[in-house]
């Protein structure tokens, strides 16, 4: 099944292509415009821009709250119909130091608020949470995906492994656009995603 989208494409390849392509492209203007600093960071509002920015040219559904429930294998995000509330509980979060962060950055990804472009967007949200609170971002190259992938999947049960992981690549090189650049990788990507009923949650 091919997405829904604004450039008319119907081959998954080529829309993961240009998906890719166009939002690197924007990632890289939004790092260097300071829009990123205008943000209110830790906010779902803060991510949505981010998202919007990033897919507004390839997505319909760009910055908005997805309307159908998904899944990753055996693991199901937060039902649309709890989204909302999730979201709020979220935003309450604190933030102030790293265990914070990354608790909340937690919670944002079991959430998974949009049907497509999560990751990506979300990982820019956390680096823009760690360099407002603590002057440091995550130098994504130092992180082996695989690892990270398969941390990011048990965090919701427990997130000592994620928070590892993610202490260990910490850096003071907040304005370095290559470190910023590398949460980007498609590589990191959740794949796969699944659609399901909200009856099929019974």
């Amino acid at each position: 099944m091919v997405l829904e989208n604004k450039l008319g494409l119907t081959n998954s390849a080529d829309l993961a292509r240009e998906e890719e392509r166009i939002s690197k492209t924007k990632a890289i203007t939004l790092f260097e415009t300071g829009y990123l600093d205008k943000l209110d960071a830790g906010k779902f509002d803060c991510l949505s821009k981010i998202h919007r920015y990033l897919f507004d040219e390839i997505y319909p559904f760009a910055g908005e709250i997805r309307t159908e429930n998904i899944a990753k294998g055996n693991f199901r995000f937060a039902p649309v119909m709890y989204l909302k509330t999730s979201l709020e509980h979220i935003d309450a979060m604190p933030q102030s130091n790293f265990d914070e962060i990354v608790e909340k950055y937690v919670e944002m990804n079991a959430a998974h608020p949009f049907r497509e472009g999560n990751g990506r967007s979300t990982r820019i949200w956390l680096d823009l949470i760690l360099k407002k609170e603590l002057g440091q971002v995550i130098d994504w190259s130092r992180i082996d995906k695989e690892d990270y992938l398969l941390a990011m999947e048990r965090s919701p049960i427990k997130d000592t492994e994620i928070k590892v992981l993610l202490k260990s690549a910490l850096t003071t090189e907040i304005n370095n656009r290559e470190v910023y650049m590398k949460g980007i990788d498609a590589s990191y990507h959740y794949e796969g995603y699944n659609t399901f009923r909200s009856d099929d949650l019974k």
